[in-house]
């Protein structure tokens, strides 16, 4: 095969298991739980395509390749069986196109841009990279309010900036820095700096600027679920609480991303699970006795 050939194996289920969205994949009827999984395995190869060793311009070609075969996909038949099936959910679910293409300029993004000089900027990617998913997901979970497609995009954000925040090292040993330079020279931080990964107060100041935007992002999205899409979007609720423990544990550990990978346990998951199980059936009765700043 050409250099330019994509390599696209299946997804395993213990690599799907360990993820925080195999874990609440677990809430959903079976037909909707494939569906998810069908889009979360499309989001793992795509992003697998950019984030893979190999030169930018070998990654602009598979990625470029893997776009033609999901508009193959649709239109016919491709080559790749998790496109043949993503094309499958998306004419089941009736997700909009436009939502893949989204994801997919987003990857490219990734390709293209390493620095972002403003968040209107970082808004635009997070969006693409992001909300896109979540948009999907929303036509498979099913929603009765319009607004809960608002939801969908200020999560995707949220879960974004998050991610962003914790593998703030990990993007530099790739040569991006999300961050926003405008808010690095508000802060007196500088590239340099952040790719030596020096914890100092002026990152203190930083990161607590940019932990208290996620938070906006999710106290938006919670106040764009309609009440009565709530129990169809509880996977999306199990999600969102967990990113923000995450969020949580990040300034808990006075924002120092460098010195260790942070991280939400296992158990801590599994409890998420339980707590948004039990507000789905006694949303009354469960507040009386627990108190949470939790979004979900």
């Amino acid at each position: 095969m050409s250099s330019t050939a994509l390599h696209i194996d299946s997804l395993d289920s213990s690599q799907n298991r360990r993820s925080n969205f195999y874990l609440s994949f677990l809430t959903l009827p079976p037909p909707k739980r494939e569906a998810i999984e069908t889009i979360y395995a499309f989001c793992r190869v795509t992003d697998d395509i950019v984030d893979e060793s190999g030169d930018d311009r070998s990654k602009h070609q598979r990625l470029r390749l893997w776009t033609e075969e999901i508009h193959r996909a649709i239109n016919g038949s491709s080559r790749f069986q998790v496109l043949n099936r993503m094309s499958a959910i998306m004419a089941r679910f009736n997700i909009p196109l436009h939502h893949v293409d989204g994801l997919l300029e987003g990857m490219e993004m990734d390709l293209t841009k390493k620095r972002y000089e403003t968040f209107e900027e970082l808004q635009e990617y997070c969006y693409r990279a992001a909300s896109t998913v979540g948009l999907m997901c929303a036509e498979v979970f099913g929603y009765r309010n319009a607004r809960t497609r608002d939801y969908a995009v200020n999560l995707g954000i949220a879960l974004q900036l998050t991610n962003i925040l914790r593998d703030l090292k990990q993007d530099g040993k790739r040569g991006r820095i999300y961050l926003p330079l405008e808010d690095l020279r508000r802060f007196g931080y500088t590239e340099e700096e952040l790719l030596a990964g020096v914890h100092n107060e002026r990152f203190v100041a930083l990161m607590k600027f940019q932990c208290d935007r996620a938070r906006s992002y999710f106290r938006t999205a919670k106040a764009a679920l309609a009440e009565e899409d709530k129990p169809l979007f509880t996977a999306a609720r199990i999600m969102g609480n967990i990113y923000f423990l995450l969020l949580r544990r990040i300034e808990q550990a006075d924002y120092n991303v460098f010195d260790r990978k942070i991280r939400v346990g296992g158990a801590v998951k599994v409890m998420v699970v339980m707590m948004l199980r039990l507000r789905t059936f006694f949303p009354r009765d469960l507040h009386r006795y627990v108190r949470t700043e939790l979004p979900a």
